[in-house]
């Protein structure tokens, strides 16, 4: 892959932030999907586009993903390039950045090969999801996350917050599309990588990059795209988040 993915916005983020720069990496169809109505695997980006995400990993303290994303591929993607090892080592990472797994209810085959994997594995779920772990867990860490009292749902703030103070300055988030919606309703996505991969899937309820309830056009998040390049069929984006602010939040 091309030195020159790497993006651009990654020298205009503070290092003073209160909260890691948060990159959200996803491949979708042409038409704004990135499964079917199945939520199947979506293994129809390429070789090129598998080797991007590896490149994003390779420069990345934590990657952050929802149950059903790890369910519907049973694994997560691994940095294997020697060279790209070689520059963690010389960051003084380890080979892998942290995996966090997100799941309310905790819930989750301990028999699929994302539990064999080399990695640092992390869980953020409730008291509930906690209790059907124990603590032999294949977790290094189980996370009972904060909730905001009026609706229960995850404080995405408090909970960067903390992974700031625990040496993550740069996560990426690989889906899926309802995590990214609560993410970017908090406001808390700085950068954006899609890929726009030559298929259509359609339907109704095939997932999109941000799921959830979705925003008005007056209040939906405005991105300026930094970067564009073209790889045989496939079309790799690269934006970031409009603030007055630049990446504080």
């Amino acid at each position: 892959m091309s030195e020159t993915m790497s993006s651009p916005a990654l020298q205009t983020h503070s290092k003073t932030s209160c909260r890691p720069h948060v990159i959200m990496v996803l491949a979708m169809s042409a038409d704004g999907k990135i499964s079917d109505a199945q939520r199947t695997a979506a293994r129809f980006p390429s070789t090129v586009d598998q080797q991007h995400l590896e490149q994003q990993l390779a420069i990345a303290d934590a990657t952050l993903f929802g149950a059903s994303t790890l369910r519907a591929y049973g694994t997560t993607a691994l940095v294997k390039t020697p060279e790209l090892l070689a520059q963690r080592r010389q960051r003084a990472q380890p080979p892998q950045p942290i995996h966090i797994v997100c799941s309310r209810s905790g819930q989750l085959d301990a028999n699929i090969r994302f539990f064999h994997q080399p990695v640092s594995r992390w869980l953020l779920t409730t008291a509930e999801g906690a209790a059907n772990w124990p603590a032999t867990a294949p977790f290094e860490r189980i996370w009972v996350a904060p909730t905001a009292t009026e609706n229960q749902q995850f404080d995405w703030k408090q909970i960067l917050t903390k992974l700031k103070t625990l040496g993550i300055d740069r996560l990426v988030v690989m889906g899926g599309g309802q995590l990214v919606a609560r993410l970017m309703e908090a406001d808390l996505i700085d950068e954006l990588w899609l890929t726009v991969c030559p298929l259509i899937i359609g339907g109704k309820n095939s997932p999109t990059p941000c799921d959830g309830d979705g925003f008005s056009l007056d209040n939906a998040p405005r991105f300026t795209l930094i970067s564009q390049q073209i790889i045989d069929n496939e079309v790799f984006l690269n934006y970031r988040r409009q603030r007055c602010n630049s990446f504080e939040s």
